[in-house]
């Protein structure tokens, strides 16, 4: 049967000469592998550039419930960012964002709020001229309430330690020793209360950024054992360094 969706491109692995599986993000249907055949061929049209992380396509494809791999029929652009792939620094945080939601994003159903939440990022992201630094850590400290682990307030200036297993801010490191220290505890209290438009005001150097980094995605693994090693994470760490 065919599907049609508006879907997130995450993740793309080469499949053949002509051919890519990407991982895509769909609105109706949730997280997707879509085979992509005839990739430069002047038949089909269908070019690569389409197809990278954080693309916004609108797609139609064969779905086939025992299959794990659908197979794509049509597809045009619903959201091009082109602004993301002219800047260095955005393609690599593009880059590593996509390869991140690929690994934590594994429902094959409908959530609509989260598509949005990501959909709208992407939008703001690409259209920002400045101040982007930090988007990386503030969308996944967002993403982190759409898929059931938000933290619990951590306004009370007591609280100064992030317990990473219970997701709360603590007046005394936990025993189980699964926290983070109370300057990079700050700092994610921060996170976790800032909008996109005010989160280049939060001041981060390249050694505290990746610091603050490592600890989100240490929060994420604890909650969602699968997390797999993100290949892109070291290079996003050297440009922001």
């Amino acid at each position: 049967m065919l599907q049609k969706s508006k879907g997130v491109i995450l993740h793309q692995i080469k499949y053949s000469d002509s051919g890519i599986i990407v991982q895509v993000y769909t609105r109706e249907y949730g997280r997707q592998a879509i085979l992509v055949k005839g990739l430069r061929s002047k038949k089909t049209g269908r070019h690569n550039a389409l197809f990278q992380p954080l693309f916004i396509l609108d797609l139609v494809y064969y779905y086939k419930e025992s299959r794990s791999v659908q197979v794509l029929k049509e597809c045009s652009a619903a959201y091009s960012p082109s602004d993301i792939y002219a800047d260095i620094r955005k393609s690599t945080i593009a880059l590593f964002l996509g390869e991140f939601m690929s690994s934590v994003l594994k429902e094959e159903s409908s959530h609509f709020e989260l598509f949005d939440y990501i959909e709208n990022s992407i939008k703001f992201f690409d259209n920002i001229k400045q101040g982007y630094s930090n988007f990386h850590i503030a969308f996944l400290t967002g993403l982190a309430s759409y898929l059931g682990f938000e933290p619990g307030p951590g306004s009370d200036p007591g609280n100064r330690y992030f317990d990473l297993l219970n997701g709360i801010f603590v007046p005394l490191p936990p025993p189980h020793g699964d926290y983070a220290d109370r300057y990079t505890s700050e700092v994610l209290a921060r996170f976790f209360s800032t909008s996109f438009d005010l989160m280049g005001t939060i001041p981060l150097t390249g050694n505290l950024r990746n610091e603050v980094l490592e600890t989100i995605i240490r929060y994420f693994s604890i909650h969602l054992p699968g997390l797999k090693k993100i290949n892109s994470l070291e290079v996003l760490k050297e440009i922001f360094s």
